[in-house]
């Protein structure tokens, strides 16, 4: 008995961690653009250009972007500048070694993210949208970015370009007896390319391509379960209505 207390209040202890942890940072909800094709494609853009030279898909084959409204011929002339195939998968450039010697650690595959990343906070979708969005300066960290969605993160903001420079700014606020900083807002510091609004759907654009990577046919198989439910309401009915016609003389 005492066994199963301990084994119990570990386990409790764990989950409550673990809630803590995934906890720690709200997360914004993301737009859904896996049905928008125009979306997808610029995600795709945005992919190639910022993410795939460290970070593989690797079980994405550049030509199933097909899927999304892209020929052969625009797949390699725009997504491809190298010595890479159509038919190829989606690796990282980067070597192994150099990434593990630039940043701790080699960059982590991408292709199925935006489903790992789904905690009962919000989707992988949801960690992806406010990930990329946080990120501020701290010159504390090796790489002089932090982000508040992955504290000390080894990961550089690769897209500061286009979003600028900025600092969270925090208040102090009383809870349960005890004072807590919590984010109030943020402070640009270096403008960038694009205004918040404009960096904000470009990443939702991002975060959409990736959501569709990690499952290429979730649209395809939502469409197909609305319909086996409809022709299983339909089958019921039916059913219904011969049962009691075969049963209607029996008394």
């Amino acid at each position: 008995m005492k066994k199963i207390i301990a084994v119990f209040s570990i386990l409790m202890a764990f989950l409550g961690g673990a809630h803590a942890a995934g906890a720690a940072f709200p997360l914004d909800k993301a737009p859904n653009r896996t049905n928008d094709l125009a979306a997808l494609q610029n995600g795709a853009k945005l992919f190639v250009n910022y993410c795939i030279s460290c970070h593989s898909a690797a079980f994405m084959r550049y030509n199933r972007l097909g899927d999304i409204g892209l020929t052969d011929k625009q797949i390699k002339e725009n997504l491809l500048f190298t010595s890479e195939k159509v038919g190829d998968l989606m690796k990282a450039s980067i070597d192994p070694k150099q990434a593990k010697d630039w940043f701790g650690a080699n960059p982590p595959d991408l292709t199925l993210v935006a489903r790992s990343r789904a905690t009962h906070s919000g989707t992988g979708a949801d960690y992806l949208y406010t990930y990329l969005r946080t990120y501020y300066r701290d010159e504390t960290k090796a790489t002089g970015w932090n982000n508040m969605a992955f504290p000390s993160v080894g990961m550089p903001n690769v897209f500061w370009e286009l979003q600028g420079e900025r600092k969270p700014v925090f208040e102090t606020v009383t809870s349960h007896g005890h004072e807590m900083q919590v984010l109030k807002g943020w402070e640009q510091t270096k403008a960038g390319k694009l205004t918040q609004a404009e960096f904000d759907n470009q990443m939702a654009d991002l975060v959409g391509f990736m959501q569709w990577m990690a499952e290429p046919v979730q649209n395809t198989r939502v469409r197909i379960g609305v319909w086996v439910l409809i022709f299983l309401t339909i089958f019921t009915v039916i059913a219904w209505r011969l049962n009691a016609a075969y049963w209607k003389d029996v008394k």
